[in-house]
């Protein structure tokens, strides 16, 4: 039984815990499945040290599968429901998967994907699989009293990364094994760093993708400690104004790009939103632009938090409430109280005040991460142990905020969602025909940016043809948010010492846009 829940059975157990697209439960009701779910995943041979890959979209059996999971002793993985097949695979593999837990949406990846792994366990959902047994029957098979010695699993993100693969992000946040209660305590505290103290009897809409780092906690994790939640598996912005208010929602996260779309409803659909119930929105992920932001805390009110952090994180970032940010805008934050900053310059030396170079987080908790089976990736992560960079650059000013200049430039981040282009230039250059190529994000109105690849060819090749097949195999071999919208062909530069100048090929798109990320 997780922290809390013994007296929020006796207090709301007949209250709504999950309401998804297929049904809504109790707090009884879902107390009882997950019990279940722990008795059935035990009678498979599940238990401390083993590996649950979920692969989901939104819906009430992936909390049921990572509440399992989490009091059972596994590392439980969120796995990227975008993915291909073949990167699907990967992750089963790497994580050295005992058990997949799968939604039927996505059927033909996922059983490519554990044919190829060869992934023992196979659990599904939503519909049937080939060579999957349905959740259904082993919750079933599961007794509805409370499991005994139940020991507390860690979460472990997938992180996409300059060398074309994801990532498993290893934190120190989380140990598997200890008591269930205090690592829950643990991500409350690690909440309460976000300014998100209240919980029981709120209510949360989660309607981004719950394997990303943000929904994650900002969603999963006030359910856990009691906040109703409210899934849905697509965003749309009327629909989000209409669940806001319809179930009073209290906690919601967003990515810039839903700010976006929202701003552009007709007046009628705006002018009839409330919004009265909401607390707390997180937004993460992507810069957003200050006239939109401006424009979404006038509509909805000093009710936004920003946080500049990542999966790697762990608590260590930035953190900034609508009043700082009117007050400095464009700022990101001060950081958390766990959390030093540190502007470094390219000698390696710290900066003062006002200073632009790459942003570091100390950890004075000592929290620290790792990239499963990456050394050099690690190493080249930190400054020293527990020093360590997302890659960006920007400078502090004499208050001590943020502010973001530029990023690592090979990152493209569109509609929230980061993107590193050595996995898209290697599915590219498998092509007989190319030469050489680049990838790299240009603006794009709706998204922030687009993918769009720079192509060298071999003499004689035909470039339309070229960039038909390419076309496919991208759709083939990568998710869909990380294909190409768009090819130029030509010759492409190199420097002296062999490198693509991306932030030469990228500036004419950035041009007269009045922002560089």
């Amino acid at each position: 039984m997780v922290a809390g829940m013994q007296d929020r059975l006796a207090e709301r157990g007949e209250e709504l815990a999950i309401a998804d697209e297929f049904g809504s439960w109790t707090w009884r009701e879902h107390n009882e499945r997950v019990n279940r779910l722990i008795h059935g995943l035990r009678g498979l041979g599940l238990g401390l040290g083993g590996t649950m890959c979920v692969v989901g979209n939104n819906r009430h059996e992936w909390l049921e599968a990572f509440a399992a999971g989490s009091n059972l002793g596994l590392v439980m993985v969120p796995v990227n429901w975008h993915f291909s097949a073949e990167e699907i695979a990967y992750v089963l593999e790497n994580s050295d998967a005992t058990v997949i837990v799968a939604d039927a949406e996505f059927a033909d990846n996922v059983r490519a994907a554990t044919s190829q792994a060869g992934t023992a366990i196979r659990i599904g959902y939503g519909g049937p699989i080939e060579g999957f047994t349905d959740i259904e029957e082993v919750i079933a098979a599961g007794s509805p009293d409370e499991p005994a010695d139940q020991v507390s699993g860690k979460s472990m993100l997938y992180t996409s990364g300059t060398s074309g693969r994801p990532k498993g992000v290893q934190s120190t946040l989380q140990e598997v094994g200890g008591d269930p209660a205090e690592n829950l305590e643990k991500l409350r505290l690690l909440l309460s760093l976000y300014r998100l103290t209240e919980f029981e009897g709120k209510v949360v809409l989660c309607n981004a993708p719950l394997y990303h780092g943000g929904p994650l906690a900002i969603c999963a994790v006030p359910f856990f400690l009691g906040a109703t939640i409210i899934l849905r598996r697509k965003w749309t912005g009327d629909e989000t104004l209409r669940l806001i208010d319809e179930h009073g929602v209290n906690i919601y996260y967003a990515v810039p790009t839903h700010f976006t779309r929202m701003l552009k409803l007709p007046d009628e659909t705006r002018a009839s939103f409330s919004g009265a119930s909401l607390e707390y929105v997180m937004h993460t992920a992507a810069p957003c632009p200050p006239g939109v932001k401006q424009q979404m805390i006038d509509w909805w009110g000093p009710v936004l938090y920003e946080l500049y952090g990542a999966s790697e994180a762990g608590g260590v970032g930035t953190i900034v409430d609508s009043h700082e940010w009117l007050q400095k805008p464009g700022t990101v934050g001060k950081p958390t109280l766990v959390a030093e900053l540190l502007i470094v310059g390219e000698d390696g030396e710290q900066l003062g005040p006002n200073e632009v170079g790459q942003i570091y987080v100390r950890s004075l908790m000592g929290i620290d991460f790792a990239y499963l089976g990456d050394d050099e990736k690690t190493k080249g992560a930190h400054l020293e142990p527990g020093v360590f960079s997302f890659g960006d650059v920007g400078y502090v000013d004499d208050d001590g905020y943020l502010f973001l200049s530029d990023r690592k430039i090979d990152m493209i981040i569109s509609g929230g969602v980061n993107i590193y282009p050595a996995e898209i230039e290697s599915v590219i250059m498998s092509h007989p025909a190319v030469a050489d190529c680049g990838v790299f994000g240009v603006p794009n109105d709706e998204f922030g940016e687009e993918v769009k690849a720079a192509v060298e060819l071999l003499p004689g090749s035909d470039a339309d043809a070229v960039e038909a097949d390419l076309k496919r195999v991208c759709r083939e071999r990568l998710a869909g948010y990380m294909t190409p919208r768009s090819y130029d062909f030509g010759d492409l530069p190199r420097t002296a010492t062999g490198k693509l100048p991306k932030r030469e090929l990228r500036a004419k798109y950035w041009e007269g846009t009045g922002r560089s990320i």
